[in-house]
């Protein structure tokens, strides 16, 4: 069951949740993320989902193998809490999960009763807006426990800051 929302409840402040990969359109779901937060005064959190080894290994082999994607994941999250302080002056929370990221998305909602808003961004390409758009904004979404915001991959830096 899903925890009810207490955003803005005393004691409490509304964060907005953006997915931190290597695709194209990360970058603007970050930049209206953190320019959103900033305006209104929310907190921002980051989330980095590494893939776990496909295949059980002998000898520590999986554990090598599961470190380096919870380091690539580091370096992700690194890149996009520095663009979150350079534009909007916000520390964001920072959180590397191993697991289905459209999966782990809905466990960390599920546990963090004050993710108010959860920011993605549509590719660009003739291959449609991406699998995580779709596979959490698609079927699932009228019953989301919260808003989805998805940034159009098209729009230029001034449009999304003009947006947020």
């Amino acid at each position: 069951m899903v925890k009810r929302r207490r955003s803005y409840e005393a004691g409490h402040r509304p964060k907005f949740l953006a997915v931190v990969d290597d695709s194209e359109e990360c970058a603007k779901a970050v930049r209206f993320a953190a320019r959103r937060c900033a305006r209104v005064g929310a907190a921002m959190v980051l989330l980095s989902v590494a893939k776990p080894p496909e295949h059980e290994t002998w000898l520590g082999v999986g554990e090598v193998m599961k470190a380096e994607a919870e380091a690539e994941a580091e370096k992700l999250l690194d890149t996009a809490a520095a663009a979150v302080r350079a534009l909007a002056g916000l520390e964001p929370e920072r959180i590397v999960r191993i697991g289905e990221k459209a999966d782990e998305v809905v466990k960390l909602i599920e546990a963090d009763e004050d993710i108010s808003l959860l920011v993605l961004a549509a590719g660009a390409g003739r291959d449609g807006p991406g699998p995580l758009v779709s596979a959490l904004a698609g079927k699932s979404a009228a019953s989301f426990p919260i808003p989805v915001a998805i940034v159009p991959g098209h729009l230029q830096d001034e449009e999304i800051d003009a947006l947020a």
